[in-house]
């Protein structure tokens, strides 16, 4: 800003870590817990949803969701995230981090009841509504996902800014881990409760009924930490940097901000019209935006399209993988929910052992080691994996 800034935000740079940030990174990090839950709960229950819609129980193996019924069941609510950041994103910065990230929340708990109440008396009816309310859904998401990390951009320290942003994407990992331990506690008691055979022994019994509420309940479960982050979000006063910069009230960004942090920020209310904008003068689509961050840009988004075909494919359709490689039986040798059991075991595994602490090494030495060799270095492991995952591969 021509060298010049604001108090508030030269206070907001300056201080020192303290309890308002932790309760920031918790607030926009149950927006990514509540996305990850939401996004990849569905892989664990699509192969339940292959049995309740598409068994025929004359065949040698239980029935499965067609190719493109479970690209279209896995994949549309990625459709809906990349339309909503789009236009989410834009609103947030017209209307406010705020209010914009509170209707997201509210699409989403919505959305994920509707989910689960997907209604029909066929397989098509089913999928169908199901697909409907999930490409909603995942709109909701895809306005969580800029809005989370933009809040706690702008609440954060200069400091320690990439540690407090990288914890806030680290809870996708816990939201892995309690979508799969949600799945597994609903799988073990309707299994208890109502006993089946294998699918070999008894294709037709193997299927209890009351399996079709199962995987209800799991895409319903989502609304509960949705909920919860809604109300302590709307408690909080909006970020100072979108009140000074965006909305030009700085005098307004200066109250919120010294209630939050116990200090008190003077701000002349019309000082803020003498300090030039950078936003206001460089455009997105501007010459002076592109030749000052245009190659940051291209290399940020890059990376980021391609860390997401492997984390999205991989949490998505890593199911699979457990089957071709033996971790978990075949799918005639269990009953429908013994099956889910597995599943949500296996992937509980993977969040517990790899994920989790893959998040919290990086939100540990991020200001340490710099953000470039913790990327080179996620994207070598990544790799190296991958390959292993593939190569040795047999028909």
């Amino acid at each position: 800003m021509a060298g010049v800034q604001l108090n508030v935000l030269t206070t907001l740079d300056q201080a020192k870590t303290q309890w308002y940030h932790f309760l920031a990174i918790v607030i926009a990090g149950m927006g990514f817990f509540t996305d990850a839950y939401d996004l990849f709960c569905i892989s664990l229950v699509t192969k339940l949803l292959g049995r309740i819609y598409y068994t025929d129980v004359f065949k040698p193996d239980p029935g499965t969701l067609p190719p493109n019924v479970s690209a279209a069941v896995n994949g549309v609510a990625l459709c809906g995230t990349l339309a909503g950041q789009l236009f989410f994103g834009w609103l947030g910065d017209k209307l406010g981090r705020k209010s914009v990230y509170g209707f997201t929340l509210i699409l989403m708990v919505v959305c994920s009841v509707a989910s689960g109440l997907s209604f029909g008396h066929t397989a098509k009816g089913v999928v169908s509504t199901l697909c409907f309310f999930r490409f909603w859904l995942g709109f909701g998401i895809g306005g969580d996902y800029p809005l989370s990390a933009t809040i706690m951009s702008e609440y954060a320290n200069k400091k320690t800014r990439g540690a407090f942003i990288a914890a806030v994407f680290a809870m996708q990992g816990f939201g892995i881990l309690f979508g799969a331990i949600v799945a597994l506690g609903v799988s073990a008691a309707f299994r208890n409760a109502y006993l089946a055979p294998s699918y070999s022994q008894n294709p037709a019994a193997s299927l209890v009924p009351q399996a079709d509420y199962v995987w209800r309940i799991i895409l319903m479960f989502g609304t509960i930490p949705t909920g919860l982050t809604y109300y302590w979000r709307m408690k909080m006063p909006e970020t100072a940097r979108y009140t000074a910069l965006i909305a030009r009230n700085a005098k307004q960004a200066a109250t919120d901000m010294s209630k939050v942090l116990h200090t008190e920020i003077e701000e002349s209310a019309g000082r803020v019209q003498t300090i030039a904008v950078n936003g206001e003068e460089w455009g997105l689509f501007s010459r002076q935006f592109l030749r000052r961050h245009g190659l940051h840009l291209l290399a940020t988004t890059s990376t980021w399209f391609l860390l997401d075909i492997a984390f999205y494919s991989q949490n998505l359709f890593q199911k699979d993988i457990f089957s071709k490689v033996g971790w978990i039986p075949a799918g005639k040798t269990m009953n429908a929910l013994e099956e889910l059991y597995r599943i949500a075991r296996a992937q509980a595994l993977i969040a517990l052992f790899g994920t989790i602490p893959g998040y919290w090494f990086t939100v540990a030495f991020i200001d340490i080691v710099g953000r470039f060799w913790i990327q080179i270095t996620g994207f070598t492991m990544m790799t190296t994996f991958l390959l292993g995952l593939a190569i040795p591969y047999h028909h």
